[in-house]
């Protein structure tokens, strides 16, 4: 399945900005995006297995909460992580 990157992410993906990735669910899809990018996943859940703070998964445009959350072949898989500063 297609998997959108965002830009604080980039460093582990060469600068891409969209790759494929395969998995029934999204933490599967994690697990094979942190196989081929080495501790990206680490940026993305933290070591409970949680989804970090400044993270958000939308799949078909719609939000995932869960790391169970299942995917299909041709579903749109995107990351965001939120910027913060003052």
């Amino acid at each position: 399945m297609r998997v959108v990157i965002p830009s604080p992410l980039f460093s582990y993906t060469s600068g891409q900005r969209e790759v494929d990735a395969r998995g029934a669910c999204i933490a599967e899809v994690l697990h094979d995006l942190d196989a081929r990018y080495p501790d990206m996943r680490h940026r993305i859940v933290d070591e409970q297995d949680r989804i970090r703070p400044h993270i958000r998964f939308f799949v078909n445009g719609e939000a995932a909460t869960s790391l169970r959350r299942q995917l299909a072949e041709q579903d749109d898989f995107i990351i965001v992580a939120a910027l913060s500063g003052g």
